[in-house]
């Protein structure tokens, strides 16, 4: 059945979810979480933020080179997560690249897709993702700063650099940071509608970009590796 025929017969998703590890990216979080804030408002939701431990998450890692950051209080662990997220998010972030600090997350993802209606990534999340396999065979993007490295990271997935974001079945994934909340409107204007996405938008004073293949970044960034 597809994503299209499954949310016309259960209605929309409600029970959200976000990986959070250590060095994930702030914006790719938060903007995509403050529309669910908003859009719940309008549509009753709830949302999980799961990590490793219900230590506080920071956005900075020892070898990220920040001196200033935030940190998440997480709700639920991944072991102890349960069973009924509809909607997962991976962000990225400089935590991406290091294998151990997102193993829980590979793991995670790994198991839990199966019973998942939608996954979605931002940024280098989609390299996360790509360790895990779930990518393999499907279209996806990334961050095109790290795009050398976060392709490498899912050899059998079918990247597109041209993209502000990519829908393949129920997965969707964004370029880098900001990126994510292009996608996230461009998900709640499919999944609650085209209405509803632009009146979060308008309260949000936010210009969107409706077009998922207008990737002006992909370009700066191959002249930038070209210098």
């Amino acid at each position: 059945m597809s994503p299209q025929a499954s949310t016309s017969i259960r209605g929309p998703p409600t029970r959200f979810a976000v990986a959070l590890y250590p060095g994930f990216q702030a914006l790719d979080v938060f903007g995509p979480l403050d529309i669910l804030n908003m859009l719940s408002k309008i549509r009753p939701l709830s949302l999980q933020v799961l990590s490793a431990t219900l230590d506080p998450v920071l956005t900075q890692t020892s070898s990220s080179g920040h001196s200033t950051g935030q940190s998440v209080v997480p709700t639920r662990t991944y072991a102890d997560s349960v069973d009924d997220t509809e909607v997962l998010l991976v962000p990225g972030g400089f935590g991406s690249r290091d294998p151990a600090n997102v193993a829980p997350v590979v793991e995670y993802v790994r198991a839990a897709y199966p019973r998942l209606r939608y996954l979605l990534t931002v940024c280098t999340g989609s390299a996360v993702v790509a360790t895990s396999g779930v990518l393999d065979g499907r279209r996806a993007t990334s961050n095109k700063i790290a795009w050398e490295w976060a392709t490498a990271q899912g050899p059998r997935v079918n990247w597109v650099r041209q993209a502000r974001w990519v829908t393949d079945g129920n997965i969707w994934t964004s370029s880098g940071v900001s990126a994510g909340i292009d996608m996230m409107y461009a998900f709640v204007a499919d999944q609650y509608g085209e209405d509803i996405a632009q009146t979060l938008a308008d309260r949000a004073e936010y210009i969107r970009n409706t077009d998922p293949d207008f990737d002006p970044f992909a370009e700066k960034a191959e002249n930038r590796a070209a210098k």
